[in-house]
């Protein structure tokens, strides 16, 4: 389903990308158009937004032939996006160490070629899954959405993949399905950060949705980010993406998907109930007890430009979200 953006989302493809690189490209096409060559062209070579500064590595057989098939710009966000060497050097992914550049570093070792999930719990259609059989029923599209991380930092990232939802309806949920929990992948081999004696998760690594948040037209499984495969520093091969909510929500390196009647439990809610609830809405009234929520430091940013803005409301996204939590008290339900 092609989700049609609201207004205040919508953003064209010049803004998005930067002037020089936009208009090379367009008059690379149109030469070429002209030359009647551009129909010669592999579509994903051109189908799609260039991003100046990407990393070109190509993915499965099964991601590149889906390229061809993406709905570009399907939802976007207003703002700048954030360069690519940031949002892949600068992350969270504890499976890999606790500091920021640690997932770069040490998320090579990875194989994550093949990969299978596991679909279980209360659905007409349990199974494991190979990742391929689990995308492909459903055409690519590009989701630009904002990144709050619960530490008061954000990013705009260009990801590329699937409605949750569409995964969720191929599964079949029964009546008792209420809830949605995921796994990522325990292998302390591959993930040397899970073999820390230092480590506090007990992994693997948990997280949830109510099933009406996962079933949600935003809520989203990205395979890739800026126009290529997802990079194993950001999740490879399956990451979920939640914008509406702080970014520990948004789960990496998924191995299985199960529908469940009860709330499930989840890491850093197990860890420190009192710092990290189950909903983790992005939320500018409510302070995490260690520090304030009401801005957020947009990155790239430096000591003398440290590009601190305002945080909005279910990070931008109260429009679209916020009926799911009519009548919570959200700052007892965080």
């Amino acid at each position: 389903m092609l989700i049609k953006p609201r207004n205040h989302l919508t953003l064209g493809e010049n803004d998005v990308t930067p002037e020089s690189i936009y208009l090379s490209r367009r008059k690379f096409l149109g030469g070429v158009a002209g030359l009647g060559l551009a129909a010669s062209l592999p579509r994903a070579a051109w189908a799609g937004p260039d991003y100046d500064d990407v990393a070109k590595a190509k993915g499965p057989e099964w991601f590149e032939a889906k390229l061809g098939d993406t709905r570009w710009n399907a939802i976007t966000a207003e703002d700048k996006i954030t360069p690519s060497d940031d949002a892949t050097h600068y992350n969270n992914f504890y499976e890999f160490g606790s500091d920021k550049s640690d997932p770069a570093r040490r998320a090579g070792q990875l194989k994550t070629v093949p990969w299978s999930v596991t679909v279980d719990g209360e659905v007409g259609k349990p199974g494991q899954y190979a990742l391929e059989d689990l995308i492909t029923p459903s055409r690519f599209e590009e989701r630009i959405y904002r990144l709050r991380c619960v530490e008061a930092w954000s990013m705009v990232i260009p990801w590329l993949g699937i409605p949750l939802a569409e995964v969720i309806k191929r599964a079949e949920p029964t009546g008792k399905a209420k809830y949605v929990y995921f796994e990522t992948l325990e292998d302390p081999k591959q993930m040397p950060g899970q073999a820390s004696r230092f480590g506090l998760i007990d992994w693997p690594y948990r997280e949830g949705l109510r099933l009406d948040e996962a079933m949600h037209p935003l809520a989203f499984l990205a395979v890739g980010m800026y126009g290529r495969v997802l990079p194993n520093q950001n999740g490879a091969p399956l990451r979920l993406v939640v914008p509406w909510k702080y970014g520990f929500k948004s789960i990496k390196s998924i191995v299985r998907i199960s529908l469940v009647e009860s709330q499930p439990k989840t890491s850093w809610n197990m860890l420190a109930p009192n710092e990290y609830g189950f909903y983790a809405n992005v939320n500018p009234e409510v302070d995490h007890p260690r520090w304030s929520q009401a801005t957020e430091r947009r990155l790239p940013n430096s000591l003398f430009s440290p590009n601190v803005i305002d945080t909005q409301m279910f990070n931008g996204y109260a429009e679209e979200v916020a009926s799911l939590y009519q009548g919570m008290d959200l700052r007892k339900h965080y």
